[in-house]
């Protein structure tokens, strides 16, 4: 009886990590938070830091920096435009898998004591954060530009 419990703890633990992996990946498909800037997506105080930046490191003169700036804004049309017609499955997926990941961890939690219970939302919180931070600094390809 003792192997089975532990059995049926590593499948939920199992599901639920892969629940999250699912959930992050598909937050990086999607990328995450649509508003935020994104790197050369133009138009917002992220991709502004970028070029800036870009421009200043480069040594840009004010024509290549323009020229720059306006390559950057097609490019950014052009994904938006690859992407809207799949957006509203994305958007889908993405709450899908947030349910999922929502699931696993409750049905985890119901297997912990209060102690292990409070350790899992700290990790959870911890997790969250982390992700937070990364999304923040690394806010790499163009999915979700809206």
């Amino acid at each position: 009886m003792e192997r089975s419990k532990g059995y049926a703890l590593m499948f939920l633990l199992g599901a639920f990590i892969t629940g999250g992996a699912l959930g992050f990946t598909v937050d990086r498909v999607m990328g995450g938070d649509h508003e935020r800037g994104r790197r050369g997506g133009g138009g917002s105080a992220g991709a502004d830091g970028w070029r800036a930046r870009m421009a200043r490191e480069l040594e840009l003169t004010p024509a290549q920096q323009a020229s720059v700036d306006s390559l950057m804004d097609q490019k950014r049309r052009q994904i938006v435009a690859l992407y809207s017609p799949v957006q509203p499955q994305l958007d889908s997926l993405a709450l899908a898998a947030r349910v999922i990941s929502d699931s696993t961890h409750a049905q985890v939690k119901r297997l912990l004591n209060p102690d292990q219970q409070e350790k899992l939302e700290k990790m959870r919180a911890a997790g969250r954060h982390d992700l937070a931070k990364r999304r923040k600094r690394d806010s790499v390809g163009p999915p979700g530009i809206r």
